[in-house]
């Protein structure tokens, strides 16, 4: 990684490849996805050892609900997994937790263990590793359309006096910072309906690496790749005001 290095503050992530990982090995699906776990818990250490304080995982879409119903259930299996063995571990270490997705799908042991998760989690500070569980970024802005009708009608909130700060705080992610950085591993460009309000200004990162390859490199390939970018918000370019 570069010497001079500024350090994203919240990058999101997509983890894709954990099928094709395992295909290309002779394992099963399911495989591929135990597999990939084990690489969520290594790029969280990464991130801590980076100083990067938001990091959030795609981990389940509001689309997988439409995956066969064996592989459905074994990623379930494995959340139930990772939950209960990773909280403890995640809370030693100074991680927070925090669940993004409608719960109202999940199964209702598994929204306990979320609860548990953030409940015990809240007042830790090293790093927030946020969890997209059952989310989908079009279902985010609509729930938050809703509720912001919903207030209106009653006579709640003035609509006129919603601008983009105010109908951020009714997103499922109300209080973390926009990502700054996007990874997208496995080959594939696009965004999947992950996070897009959130995504607006971020920069965006594809890399062919499966994901249970990804290790600390590729992490670092990333964030040298975001230093290299010039962030303007819809400004002009340093050159193009020296230029005036």
């Amino acid at each position: 990684m570069n010497a001079q290095v500024n350090t994203p503050k919240h990058v999101a992530i997509i983890m894709d490849g954990n099928g094709r990982w395992a295909t290309a090995r002779g394992l099963s699906r399911a495989e591929g996805h135990r597999k990939g776990a084990e690489a969520a818990r290594q790029v969280v250490e990464t991130a801590k050892e980076l100083g990067i304080p938001y990091l959030t995982l795609f981990a389940f879409s509001s689309e997988n609900w439409n995956r066969p119903e064996d592989e459905v259930s074994d990623l379930m299996d494995l959340l139930r997994y990772y939950l209960k063995k990773e909280t403890a571990e995640l809370h030693k270490s100074g991680a927070r937790i925090l669940i993004i997705g409608d719960r109202e799908r999940l199964p209702i042991d598994i929204v306990k263990l979320i609860d548990n998760a953030e409940t015990l989690t809240r007042d830790n500070e090293k790093i927030t590793v946020v969890l997209a569980l059952s989310y989908g970024g079009r279902q985010d802005i609509l729930f938050a359309a809703k509720e912001l009708a919903k207030q209106a009608r009653a006579g709640e909130i003035d609509l006129d006096t919603v601008n983009e700060d105010i109908f951020s705080q009714y997103l499922m992610t109300r209080g973390i910072p926009d990502p700054d950085l996007m990874i997208r591993t496995s080959g594939e460009s696009r965004i999947s309906n992950f996070l897009m309000w959130q995504l607006a200004y971020a920069e965006l990162y594809f890399t062919d690496t499966l994901w249970p390859d990804f290790l600390k490199k590729d992490m670092e390939k990333a964030i040298d790749y975001f230093n290299s970018r010039e962030r303007r918000y819809g400004g002009l370019s340093q050159m193009h005001e020296m230029q005036g």
